[in-house]
């Protein structure tokens, strides 16, 4: 019979009005750090110490000299910090934040792969699972996966993994063939070239940020390539480079393909930029299971610990650290 009622951790709890010193209260306490992800709810990335994106915040924890890593963001991200500071506790405020990119690939499929492909190599997207990124021969950010694959030798069968958008937009920039994984980010997937042309007829004069991971990146390019979009104003980055983007920019209006979670940090950095989002739809509903009330149960009880098993902590590391020596990931993480 399916168990239809909550999880206990996934439960709201209540949150008191002074819910934000309490948390920092207990956090200075505890010698924790807080991380939030760009794509969190504006709260939590008010009371984070960091907001970034993964990779950047997996770095972030391995450097700090905090007891106890608070990972505001999903499950994999969790996991990668625990890989790269293996001797922190690392906890999450909700175990059930889950993540449909790095759900879409198994480790039987990459095993799989492998058995068919001997002498191949496999690329995984960060946004994997701890398990996937141990099978894999490297990993990648969406702002050094192309860096990635052009350090492999031509002759070399490439699997890369799990996102299709991601992937084809490195084999267009690349140039290699490769086996790309039919997975997808569906909040990223269904920002659609439909809503890109849509928001684009609305606001001509308008920069315009893709994400790599988005359903519509394709058609941004083409769009680029006809000169139906200026080139000068077109931007495929990461989380990190939009972020970046936004630290120099002196654009009026700014469309934003991505979740809409980063709007807030971009509205912070540039104040006199108006950052509209291409689809007000894209919002990812495991990253808005961490929330204020959560993040105050964590440090209170000490929930939820996030844990990978030694022996594939150590070969998913070797995959990481494979990819921190390619490129320059410190650019922008997912």
């Amino acid at each position: 019979m399916t168990d239809l009622l909550p999880h206990a951790r996934s439960v709201e709890p209540e949150l008191p009005p002074d819910w934000a010193a309490q948390v920092r209260a207990l956090a200075e306490r505890r010698n924790a750090v807080i991380l939030a992800h760009n794509y969190q709810v504006p709260e939590v990335q008010d009371v984070a110490d960091h907001v970034g994106d993964s990779l950047a915040l997996s770095r972030v924890a391995a450097a700090s000299d905090a007891d106890v890593i608070v990972f505001c963001g999903v499950h994999f991200m969790a996991e990668t910090a625990k890989i790269l500071a293996p001797t922190k506790k690392v906890l999450i405020p909700d175990l059930d934040a889950g993540c449909s990119l790095a759900a879409s690939i198994d480790v039987s499929d990459v095993v799989a792969w492998k058995r068919d492909h001997p002498g191949g190599v496999v690329v995984a997207y960060v946004n994997t699972s701890a398990a996937v990124k141990a099978e894999v021969d490297v990993c990648c950010t969406s702002s050094n996966a192309a860096d990635v694959v052009r350090s492999i030798a031509a002759d070399k069968e490439i699997f890369f993994l799990p996102d299709q958008f991601l992937g084809a937009h490195v084999s267009r920039v690349t140039g290699r063939d490769m086996d790309v994984w039919a997975g997808e980010c569906h909040v990223h997937a269904e920002i659609s070239p439909s809503a890109l042309r849509e928001t684009l007829a609305a606001n001509p004069d308008a920069d315009l940020l893709v994400h790599p991971e988005c359903g519509c990146t394709t058609t941004a390019l083409y769009l680029t390539s006809t000169g139906d979009l200026p080139a000068d104003r077109t931007r495929v980055l990461s989380t990190g480079g939009m972020v970046e983007y936004a630290k120099a920019t002196t654009a009026s209006r700014v469309l934003v393909a991505t979740e809409t979670g980063i709007l807030h940090q971009l509205r912070q950095l540039a104040g006199d930029t108006e950052f509209v989002p291409v689809s007000g739809r894209a919002v990812c509903p495991y990253m808005k299971m961490i929330t204020p009330a959560k993040l105050l149960r964590t440090l209170r009880d000490d929930v939820f610990e996030v844990d990978v098993a030694p022996e594939i902590a150590e070969r998913a590391r070797a995959s990481v650290e494979r990819m921190i020596a390619i490129g320059n990931p410190s650019r922008g993480g997912e």
